[in-house]
Parts: structure tokens; C-alpha cells; sequence
């Protein structure tokens, strides 16, 4: 029997998500589905009743103003909501800013999905001549984070992801859950297949087959050592859901034609 429920979804969408681009620590905002995304979730979550008492997000605009917008809908706007870079995307260093399907036609699909789905597999380094390299590393909110500078990720595997961000969730998130409250966390495609990988037990080989569409929440029910009691649940319209999918395990794909 499940013991605490907790709430974890992919921001609404970006233009970058939009172009196909690898976004990563960019700090891209919602574009017009996106922010329609996040207010049909915030509906979603009133329709169920939830009621949050702490809600966690990246230090990403997009991640927070989706987390926003669902409180907002929610009539729960007074709700704490705190962030950390823990939460943030995975850091795709060289790949930033990079198109998926070209990329598939340079260096084939499988590679990309490696680099994008797989557990160990880390892109190459973001280096200084990057075009998004300053704009990344010369954000103030960078220089207010737990650990220096000079050690922030400069490329991340999804492992990397997890080791990040594990001392956050088990020092600040797991505790409130433990006292009983509600949580929302309001992330990225990947800190939260990390956080999936870690509460369901999902296997190296297996998180390679765990997609997550935008602005779509995701339920986990725990028990009381905070495991997962049986698989995620995507809430709302299932059809729909795979749909969105099959659209972005679609954008590491060369388009029919192209090939």
C-alpha cells in the first residue's frame, strides 16, 4: 500500500524543443504550447484534487515558470517553491545548440540515442570557443551554487545526472516527504528519468527505453523507505500521451526522404 504520493513532470515545451535543438543549460523559456502545456497540467492536477505543500524546480526559467503556471491553476500560488542547478537538465556540452535529426544524419541515429537516452554514454565537452559557453558559465545564478564554479559539469551521462543530483534529492526533497508533504518537483527530461531510474529501480540498460513528453505530470506512488510501488503513471489523455511520445523519440530520427 502506498504510503506517499509525489508528482514529477518535464517542463512545458521550448522553442529549442520545438527546433529540435539540444537545450541542456540554455536557459530557454516557454514558448506558446509550452505555456499552454503547463497550464492544462496545472488543470490536470485540479481535476485529481492535489494539494502541494513544497514544490521543487531546476534554476532554468522554463522549469520554474512551468511550475508557476501549474500553481496558478492550481489557486496554490502562495505554495514555497524552491530551485536548485541539481534539478537542472543534463548538461549536453558540445551538442548545445545542435539540431538532433542533423546530427542523426552526421553521425547516425543510433549514436544519437546514445548520447541522449543511454546511461553511461557522455557527449564530448562544451569548450570555451562554444558559442553558448559564456552565456552558460557567465550566469550569476552559477556563481551562487553549492560547489564552485570551476567544478560545474562542462558535459554530463545521465549517471552523471543521477550522482548530482542525489545528495539534493535525499537531503531537501526526500525528508519533506517523509513529514508527510506533497511535492511536486517540476524538472527536465533527464534529472527526472534520473530521479525514475533511482525510485523505480529501472536497470542501466532498460532507462534507455523511458521517455518523457513535456508538460505531462507523472505519479509515483512510495512507500515508506520512498521506493517505488509499481511503474510511473502518466496523468491525463493515454492516447495523447504516447503520441507526444513517439514525438520526441522521433526527434533523434533522419525524416524519411533524408536518409
Amino acid at each position: 500500500m502506498s504510503k506517499h504520493r509525489l508528482i514529477i513532470l518535464r517542463h512545458g515545451e521550448g522553442e529549442w524543443n520545438k527546433q529540435n535543438r539540444f537545450c541542456s543549460w540554455v536557459d530557454q523559456k516557454l514558448n506558446s504550447e509550452g505555456l499552454q502545456e503547463a497550464r492544462n497540467c496545472g488543470k490536470q492536477l485540479k481535476a485529481l484534487n492535489f494539494e502541494f505543500d513544497l514544490v521543487f524546480t531546476s534554476i532554468l526559467n522554463r522549469s520554474i515558470h512551468t511550475a508557476w503556471l501549474i500553481l496558478e491553476e492550481l489557486g496554490q500560488e502562495w505554495v514555497p517553491v524552491e530551485s536548485s542547478w541539481r534539478l537542472n537538465e543534463r548538461h549536453y556540452g558540445a551538442l548545445i545548440g545542435l539540431n538532433r535529426e542533423k546530427m542523426a544524419l552526421n553521425h547516425g541515429e543510433e549514436q544519437v540515442r546514445l548520447w541522449r537516452r543511454s546511461y553511461n554514454v557522455t557527449p564530448p565537452p562544451i569548450e570555451e570557443s562554444h558559442p553558448y559557453f559564456h552565456e552558460i558559465y557567465g550566469d550569476r545564478r552559477y556563481k551562487v551554487c553549492d560547489i564552485a564554479l570551476d567544478q560545474l559539469p562542462r558535459s554530463e551521462s545521465l549517471k552523471d545526472v543521477l550522482e548530482r543530483l542525489l545528495p539534493y534529492w535525499k537531503e531537501r526533497i526526500a525528508p519533506e516527504i517523509l513529514k508527510g508533504k506533497t511535492i511536486l518537483i517540476s524538472a527536465h527530461g533527464n534529472s527526472s528519468r534520473a530521479l525514475l531510474k533511482h525510485l523505480e529501480g529501472i536497470s542501466d540498460e532498460e532507462i534507455i527505453n523511458i521517455t518523457l513528453p513535456t508538460g505531462v505530470p507523472i505519479l509515483l506512488e512510495l512507500d515508506e523507505n520512498l521506493r517505488a510501488i509499481g511503474p510511473h503513471q502518466f496523468l491525463g489523455d493515454q492516447e495523447a500521451i504516447q503520441a507526444a511520445i513517439k514525438k520526441v523519440d522521433d526527434q533523434g530520427k533522419v525524416k524519411q526522404g533524408k536518409k
